[in-house]
C-alpha cells in the first residue's frame, strides 16, 4: 500500500497484490478519469468516507454475477411482468446517482459513501462513456436503479437503490441480460451482500478474478450512451 500523491501518474499504483488484508491498495491520488479507468482496468476501485482519503480497494474474495448464473425467482419475475415498471439505459444517470446518494434505512440522515467529489467523478466518467446507468420508472417517477462503470466485457457495479419493492432487483435483471447479449464475463458486485447472494452472486479469490478481468479486457471497450437491445429480460438467455 502506498500513499499517491495527486499529480502522480495515472498508472502509479502498486500491484494488487501487496494490498492490506483488507483490500486498501493505495491512499490518496485523485478522481481524474484517466486514473479512474485505469484502476478499474486494474481490479480497484475508490470508496472512502468525507472524512477520510481516497482510499483505493481490491478485496479478497470478490464477489461477482456470472450472466449465467443469475437467479429470478418466481415473484421477482412476476415484478417484471406486471408491476407497470419502465426500464431504460443512460437516460437519467444523475437520477439514479443522485438516488443512490439518498438516505438508506440504517444508516444517519445524510450518511453515503458518494461524496460530492465521488459523484462529479462519476458524472465525469459517465460523460466520457465509461459510467452507465440503469432507471426504473413507475408512472413517470424514478423509483429504483443501479450505476457502474464498463471496461472491456466487465462491468463494475458501483451502487443502487429502490422507492419501490424490488426496483433495484429489477434493474439488475434487464442490466445482467443485456450484458449477456453484448458477451460481458461478469458483473462485478465488489463487496459480498445478501441482495446479490440471492440473485446468484458468489464470491471468488482476487487472483481469479484479476485473471478473469485480464481476459475481459482484451475485448474493446463498449463506451458511449447505451440503449437495450431486448424487451423482455425473462425470455433472454443468461
Amino acid at each position: 500500500m502506498i500513499v499517491l500523491a495527486p499529480d502522480a501518474p495515472a498508472d502509479a499504483f502498486p500491484p494488487v497484490a501487496n494490498a492490506s488484508p483488507e483490500g486498501i491498495v493505495a491512499i490518496g491520488g485523485d478522481l481524474s478519469v484517466p486514473r479512474l479507468v485505469e484502476a478499474y482496468r486494474r481490479g480497484i476501485f475508490p470508496w472512502y468516507n468525507d472524512e477520510q482519503p481516497i482510499l483505493w480497494w481490491s478485496p479478497d474474495p470478490r464477489t461477482v454475477i456470472y450472466p449465467p448464473d443469475l437467479v429470478v425467482r418466481r415473484s421477482l419475475a412476476k415484478r417484471i411482468r406486471n408491476a407497470g415498471f419502465h426500464v431504460s439505459l443512460d437516460q437519467d444517470f444523475e437520477g439514479v446517482l443522485d438516488a443512490c446518494r439518498g438516505p438508506r434505512r440504517g444508516h444517519e440522515a445524510g450518511e453515503t459513501w458518494i461524496t460530492d467529489d465521488m459523484a462529479q467523478a462519476y458524472v465525469n466518467l459517465h460523460h466520457h462513456g465509461f459510467a452507465h446507468s440503469v432507471e426504473v420508472s413507475f408512472q413517470d417517477q424514478l423509483v429504483g436503479g443501479l450505476y457502474g462503470v464498463s471496461c472491456g466485457s466487465m462491468f463494475f457495479g458501483e451502487s443502487m437503490f429502490s422507492h419501490m419493492p424490488d426496483a433495484s432487483k429489477v434493474a439488475l435483471v434487464w442490466l445482467v441480460r443485456q450484458l449477456a447479449l453484448w458477451g460481458f464475463e461478469a458483473v462485478d458486485c465488489q463487496l459480498p451482500s445478501d441482495h446479490v447472494f440471492r440473485m446468484g452472486a458468489r464470491e471468488i479469490s482476487r487472483g481469479r478474478f484479476l485473471d478473469e478481468l485480464a481476459t475481459a479486457l482484451l475485448v474493446p471497450d463498449r463506451t458511449g450512451r447505451w440503449t437495450f437491445e431486448i424487451s423482455d429480460p425473462l425470455n433472454i438467455p443468461g
